[in-house]
């Protein structure tokens, strides 16, 4: 909403972080689910993926994703000796907590 864009990835049946992360963690009937409401242009099959991924707590995966991956990436910039780190930090800061 805040950009304009709205996400289709589920009914686009896109290979995205969330829904690969959601497989790994489901139960079998959430995969049962997931696996027959991905990639529907349907709205109530949209909801219930996105109800397997609140049982999942998917958002809060993702978060702690983004602060390990946030940290992870510091460390390799800081040791970066061949180029100008300061390039790498700015992107980084482009792309860190961003809203689609």
């Amino acid at each position: 909403q805040k950009t304009g864009k709205i996400g289709t990835d589920i009914q686009d049946g896109k290979c995205s972080w969330l829904i690969v992360s959601a497989l790994q963690h489901a139960n079998s009937k959430q995969k049962e689910i997931l696996a027959s409401n991905y990639g529907l242009k349907d709205l109530e099959a949209v909801e219930k993926v996105k109800a397997v991924y609140q049982e999942l707590e998917i958002a809060q995966m993702y978060h702690s994703f983004e602060e390990d991956s946030y940290s992870d990436l510091q460390d390799k910039i800081s040791k970066i000796e061949a180029l100008n780190p300061q390039v790498f930090h700015n992107f980084l800061s482009r792309i860190y907590k961003r809203e689609q």
